[in-house]
């Protein structure tokens, strides 16, 4: 059961408003994932992020297979019931960890072997070995391997990836159609090509010629500037079907998720959120500010003033602060739990001016009000 609907268009950008069914529930697009790479989302417990409405959250098919494993997942009855979560999972293939591991592995057409970062043992990783347990894990959206590129690639590298992450969408599909249920589980083909116009060209016509119930754009927020990337996604917004899901994966810096809305893009996820909050690094309605600097020490007031979080409604800058200095659980806790809610609230909005008509003057307001404090990195 997967289908996806627009419920609404803004005709001055590519910003879209839809619903995504899922065996899980309906997802309201756009929307930002939170990441629970090892079936957590750090810090935060599946009530707490129903709280924020995370409507579908991350698992990460290398980590799992890692730890706990494919026979303590199969035994629980998969990731769902592993963790405690009854709404939608989206599950990455591992194909990101052939880049980020890069030094641990070897690359050829039939697989990637590579050593575990726990314990150096060896790891053979491919669309069938992805396919296979992403089928035990059980999400409601499933990712083909692919192979990503780091930042700056050569054309002929970034060529390479190419003609590599269509040959392993070929096999993820074939293997995935034979094996895995399609009734609870649809699979995304992944778009690559670094920031090469006829890259990226190329492989979205090979992609989406294999007729994928959704699509994601990888390889981006992988260092190129904010400008190479809009431009990839101004090239790519005309390149994939209007019909289906889009999925920019790995990012999420507020501004890009408003520029990428703005570029038609449905969905987005990130560990910044989670990652920031533990190192005080706070996003407000303002911008980006460093929680443990000094002006905050006697501010008596909410964290942001616009949000509705658990963390703005009871605690304020000072102590938020106090926590952070004192490298206190609760401190990374909140922090988590108000970027989580204002990562969140950041789609919400979006969605609710596309359906308004006024997504133009939202996207404006928000590109002009958020910005970095000069003092971001003071302490």
């Amino acid at each position: 059961m997967f289908e996806f609907k627009i419920i609404a268009e803004c005709s001055k950008t590519g910003a879209r408003a839809g619903e995504l069914i899922t065996p899980h529930g309906i997802i309201k697009t756009p929307v930002f994932m939170p990441v629970g790479t090892l079936a957590t989302v750090k810090s935060m417990s599946p009530s707490e992020l129903k709280e924020i409405n995370s409507q579908i959250i991350l698992g990460n098919t290398y980590h799992l297979y890692l730890r706990p494993g494919n026979e303590i997942i199969s035994k629980a009855g998969g990731l769902h019931k592993f963790m405690s979560w009854n709404r939608p999972i989206l599950t990455d293939s591992g194909g990101f960890q052939v880049f980020s591991l890069a030094k641990l592995q070897k690359i050829t057409d039939e697989n990637v072997l590579c050593r575990s970062h726990i314990d150096g043992s060896q790891l053979i990783m491919s669309p069938e070995w992805s396919m296979k347990f992403q089928g035990v894990l059980g999400s409601d959206i499933a990712m083909c391997f692919d192979q990503c590129c780091e930042f700056p690639a050569s054309h002929d590298k970034a060529e390479e990836a190419v003609r590599r992450t269509t040959l392993w969408a070929e096999r993820s599909k074939e293997f995935f159609s034979r094996n895995n249920d399609k009734s609870k589980q649809a699979l995304f083909g992944i778009i690559q090509g670094s920031i090469y116009d006829d890259l990226r060209e190329r492989s979205a016509k090979e992609i989406t010629s294999l007729d994928f119930p959704g699509y994601a754009i990888g390889g981006l927020s992988v260092g190129e500037s904010h400008a190479e990337m809009y431009h990839s996604l101004d090239l790519l917004n005309n390149l994939m079907p209007r019909e289906k899901p889009r999925y920019l994966m790995g990012v999420g810096y507020p501004t890009n998720i408003v520029e990428g809305i703005a570029r038609g893009v449905d969905m987005f996820d990130c560990v910044m959120p989670t990652r920031n909050g533990r190192n005080g690094t706070l996003f407000i309605s303002s911008g980006r500010i460093n929680m443990r600097g000094k002006t905050h020490a006697d501010e008596f007031i909410p964290l942001d003033s616009e949000c509705d979080c658990y963390t703005c409604k009871n605690f304020t800058r000072a102590y938020l602060r106090h926590l952070s200095i004192c490298g206190e659980i609760l401190g990374a806790r909140l922090n988590s739990w108000h970027n989580l809610r204002f990562t969140v609230r950041i789609a919400e909005q979006a969605r609710e001016a596309i359906i308004a008509g006024n997504f133009p003057e939202f996207c404006e307001k928000f590109l002009s009000n958020f910005h970095d404090d000069p003092n971001i990195d003071a302490q």
